[in-house]
């Protein structure tokens, strides 16, 4: 059963920037969906849209049933959403933000506090209850802003970079925690997300998106099945004539100069690099160096985009803010 089915849904802004351009996709009931994609590719302005936050330009879309135009109210009923950037009331306890989010969706008190103990005991933070949310660390926040976001027993929870700035044990730890919430709970999140590994290890499918359009849509490991056997990295004296000599070979099946490498797609990559290092030896190529290696989600987005996936900015950090202010409104 698909909990979210999005139909050609686009989003233009002033001036003529399209920011989503007609995304179709569905998510099913249950399974962890990621958004993979650089910083302005459209994955925020998606979610925006299936969160009600901002009105779609054109198409359609529905969460839990419910129209997204016309059903608003329904639609944030059915979500929990954790902003990138801290939405914390830092001057209250870890309690009382978990309280005060239970009285803005009307949780009744039997409900909520029972809710609040289980969420907090979920995510670790029992002992620090009622401790101040400025005394929290940066992993300790995000727990508490995944718990808050459960409260209401959203049907789905929209996670936007979820783990980004922090360091990599507090990540693998935010990992854990997601995925088993998705276990326990049967909950269907949707993240986004340019980290690769992040991608990889939690989502059910991923969704490859760059200018506003899905590029590629399945699972991690068929999406790395997709472009073909291992990945070889070339540094050569001629990179061009490489590739030439490469594409003439039975076991060659995609490759490209990117920033003075070329990376090759090859089946058999152990036995095969070295008949290509002979073949360009005799065609007077010098081979500085060699790697191969099993594909990632980053060889996936090159092979379909021409590009690597670019490090997160200030740029996404202003656009969230300016999100979390219009959710903030919207709840008044």
């Amino acid at each position: 059963m698909d909990i979210v089915d999005i139909r050609g849904l686009s989003k233009e802004f002033e001036g003529r920037l399209l920011a989503v351009d007609g995304v179709s996709f569905t998510v099913e009931d249950g399974e962890i969906f990621g958004f993979l994609g650089p910083n302005g590719a459209g994955k925020t302005t998606t979610i925006s849209m299936l969160a009600t936050l901002l009105e779609p330009t054109s198409g359609e879309a529905f969460v839990n049933g419910h129209d997204i135009r016309t059903e608003k109210d329904a639609v944030r009923k059915s979500i929990g959403i954790v902003f990138q950037d801290q939405s914390l009331d830092e001057e209250l306890t870890a309690y009382e933000n978990m309280d005060f989010h239970g009285r803005l969706y009307k949780v009744p008190w039997e409900v909520r506090k029972d809710k609040i103990v289980e969420l907090l005991k979920l995510v670790e933070l029992s002992d620090r209850k009622d401790d101040l949310v400025k005394t929290f660390s940066g992993g300790m926040r995000r727990r508490l802003e995944i718990a808050r976001g459960l409260l209401h027993e959203p049907k789905v929870l929209f996670l936007d970079e979820p783990t980004l700035g922090l360091d990599p044990q507090t990540r693998n730890h935010i990992w854990e925690y997601i995925q088993e919430l998705n276990l326990r709970k049967k909950m269907t999140i949707i993240l986004t997300t340019h980290y690769m590994e992040e991608a990889d290890r939690l989502c059910n499918r991923v969704a490859i998106i760059d200018s506003g359009k899905i590029i590629a849509v399945d699972t991690p490991q068929k999406l790395k099945d997709s472009i073909g056997g291992d990945v070889a990295t070339f540094e050569t004296s001629d990179n061009n004539a490489l590739l030439d000599i490469a594409k003439k070979e039975p076991w060659f099946k995609s490759g490209k100069e990117h920033n003075g490498q070329v990376i090759l797609n090859v089946l058999d990559a152990e036995k095969n690099v070295a008949e290509l290092v002979s073949l360009s030896c005799r065609s007077g190529i010098a081979v500085n160096s060699i790697s191969i290696r099993k594909p990632t989600l980053e060889d996936v987005f090159l092979h379909y985009t021409g590009k690597k996936i670019r490090t997160e900015d200030a740029g996404t950090k202003d656009r969230m803010r300016m999100m979390h202010r219009m959710w903030r409104q919207s709840r008044r």
